[in-house]
């Protein structure tokens, strides 16, 4: 059998022994659950189907959680195995370190697609039962919800890989993955609207805005979810924006893989010259 899914294999038993798919799971079930019924009162007047209400709400509060969650899984995956020994011993192995760093990864990344999946899908079904039935049409932009979480997960696994290739203790790789995530979801978005409130020549153009959001796998995903169709865009009050701004949903979703490929690529590279 190939060595990346011996260990992809591993992973993929060791957090379900753990119980992390199930918490995660819960969690975000809890989440799309509570938004949902939430949003039941606007969603009764003004006819909007209960999922789209869920999206536009998912789609600002998931940027906190799914991203914490991947750095949680992610962060120590190769300094926590040095740090116990148990890297040198299955490096003893005939296995390649990038054979090893892409059998955690995808066991990692089928952990938070089984999470997610069967959070979101499990609160979207509950969600339409509850209301006047299931809706296949409605499920369209949730469905784009639910991958594009995941993809925001991957982006966000391969920046806790390549920290965890880098540090040479766990401590610092939490500390690391701690301030990575509160940059991107939090302190990124900030910075950039007080940059444009400080701009009061407006020298800062809409092209130029919308290039600097591609430079946040956070904004990528809002964009893809709060644009991707006219109901969400609609309801989230961005039908306007959705209209004019020039980023296409091919273009988001590469950006977003980018987020994934490059940093884990930076990870292969600082793990296969790391001393062991």
């Amino acid at each position: 059998m190939n060595p990346i899914w011996i260990i992809t294999g591993k992973e993929v038993r060791d957090s379900l022994r753990n119980r992390w798919v199930l918490a995660a799971s819960i969690l975000l079930a809890a989440l799309a659950l509570s938004l949902g019924f939430l949003g039941s009162t606007p969603t009764g007047s003004v006819k909007v189907d209960p999922l789209t209400v869920t999206v536009v709400s998912l789609s600002s509060l998931s940027i906190f959680l799914i991203p914490l969650i991947a750095m949680l899984l992610a962060y120590d995956a190769l300094i926590g195995e040095i740090e116990r020994g148990t890297m040198a011993l299955l490096l003893s192995y005939p296995i390649a370190r990038w054979q090893i760093l892409a059998g955690k990864f995808i066991g990692h990344l089928i952990i938070l697609t089984m999470a997610t999946t069967a959070g979101y899908g499990f609160a979207g079904i509950a969600l339409q039962l509850a209301g006047d039935g299931i809706d296949v049409s409605a499920w369209a932009p949730f469905a784009m919800l639910i991958a594009a979480s995941v993809v925001l997960g991957a982006a966000f696994l391969a920046m806790g890989y390549l920290i965890s290739a880098k540090v040479k203790e766990r401590g610092t790789a939490a500390g690391i993955a701690i301030g990575v995530w509160l940059f991107f979801v939090v302190i990124f978005d900030m910075a950039l609207l007080g940059v444009l409130v400080a701009d009061a020549q407006q020298n800062i153009t809409a092209p130029v805005v919308e290039t600097v959001l591609l430079f946040n796998p956070a904004d990528i995903y809002r964009l893809l979810n709060l644009t991707g169709y006219e109901n969400t865009a609609m309801y989230a009050g961005m039908a306007g924006l959705s209209e004019q701004i020039s980023l296409s949903v091919p273009v988001l979703l590469t950006a977003q893989a980018l987020w994934v490929v490059v940093p884990l690529l930076l990870a292969a590279w600082i793990f296969k010259k790391r001393q062991i």
